[in-house]
C-alpha cells in the first residue's frame, strides 16, 4: 500500500497533511489473517484490529470494527475521540449479534487513533498497541489489557518474564466478549517530525528496546515488518505508520 497524502474532504473537515503507510501479513505459521487495518489519512483516522476465534470468525469480528470506523471516516467531518468510541460501540454490538446468531465466541482487540489540534487521541482494547516514534525511538503510549500486564503492574513478574509467561496471549478486554464496550482512552502530544505507529501484537512482541528507526515511512514500515517475520512470525503481523 502506498503512502497517501491527505486531501481535505470538506471545508470543515481535516486539513493537516498526514501521510500513512499500512502493512498486514499472515505470518509464517497461521493460515488465516485475522488482522484488519484501517488507513484513512484523509479523515485523520487509523486503526488496527486483531481478531480472535480462528474459523469461528475472528477475521469477521476485526472486519466489523474496520467497517464501522470506515463509515465514520467517510462522514467528512472533523473527528474526535467520542466519535471513535461511538463507532467502536456499534462494532461491539455488531460482533455480539453475530456471535449469538452463529453460536460463536469471536472477538477482536483494537487500537484506533486520530490526530487533532496537536494531540494524538487513542482508544484501545486488548493488546494491540500505539507507539510514538520520536528521534528514532519508539515510545509505548498504550498499556496492554492482559493477564501478564496485570501481573507486571502488581510487581509479581518482570516485563522480561512477561514475554515468556504461559499466559502471555491472554487478554482481559476485547470487542465482542460483552454487550458493553470496554475501551481505554488517552491523549499524547504530537510534534512536527513525530510518527504514530499502531500495530497488532504480532509486531510488538518482536520489537527490541534498543531498536532505532530512521528513514521514510515506507522504509520504516518495511523494516518493522521484516524484523517481525524474521524474529518471530508465529502470528499475523499488521501495522499503520502515520507521519
Amino acid at each position: 500500500m502506498t503512502a497517501q497524502p491527505i486531501v481535505p474532504l470538506r471545508a470543515d473537515g481535516p486539513t493537516q497533511a498526514y501521510v500513512s503507510v499500512a502493512r498486514s501479513h499472515v505470518g509464517r505459521v497461521r493460515l488465516i489473517n485475522e488482522d484488519r487495518v484501517l488507513d484513512c489519512p484523509t479523515a485523520s483516522l487509523w486503526a488496527v484490529a486483531d481478531g480472535m476465534g480462528g474459523h469461528s470468525g475472528g477475521d469477521l469480528a476485526a472486519q466489523a470494527v474496520v467497517d464501522r470506523l470506515r463509515g465514520l471516516a467517510l462522514s467528512g467531518r472533523t473527528l474526535a475521540l467520542t466519535d471513535i468510541l461511538v463507532a467502536l460501540s456499534q462494532a461491539n454490538a455488531d460482533i455480539c449479534r453475530r456471535n449469538r446468531a452463529a453460536a460463536s465466541d469471536a472477538g477482536t482487540t483494537v487500537v484506533a487513533a486520530t490526530i487533532l489540534d496537536g494531540q494524538i487521541q487513542i482508544a484501545w482494547a486488548g493488546d494491540s498497541r500505539a507507539y510514538r516514534l520520536r528521534d528514532g525511538r519508539l515510545d509505548l503510549l498504550t498499556r496492554d489489557h492482559s493477564v501478564v500486564q496485570e501481573l507486571v503492574d502488581a510487581g509479581l513478574i518482570t516485563p522480561a518474564q512477561a514475554e515468556r509467561h504461559p499466559s502471555a496471549n491472554v487478554i482481559t478486554r476485547a470487542l465482542g466478549i460483552g454487550d458493553r464496550l470496554d475501551c481505554e482512552t488517552m491523549t499524547a502530544d504530537w510534534r512536527p517530525g513525530d510518527r504514530l505507529l499502531l500495530c497488532s501484537d504480532g509486531l510488538s512482541r518482536s520489537m527490541a528496546a534498543d531498536d532505532r528507526h530512521h528513514g521514510t515511512d515506507t522504509d520504516i514500515a518495511d523494516a518493522l515488518m521484516a524484523a517481525a517475520l524474521d524474529r518471530d512470525g508465529s502470528d499475523n503481523v499488521s501495522l499503520v505508520l502515520v507521519g
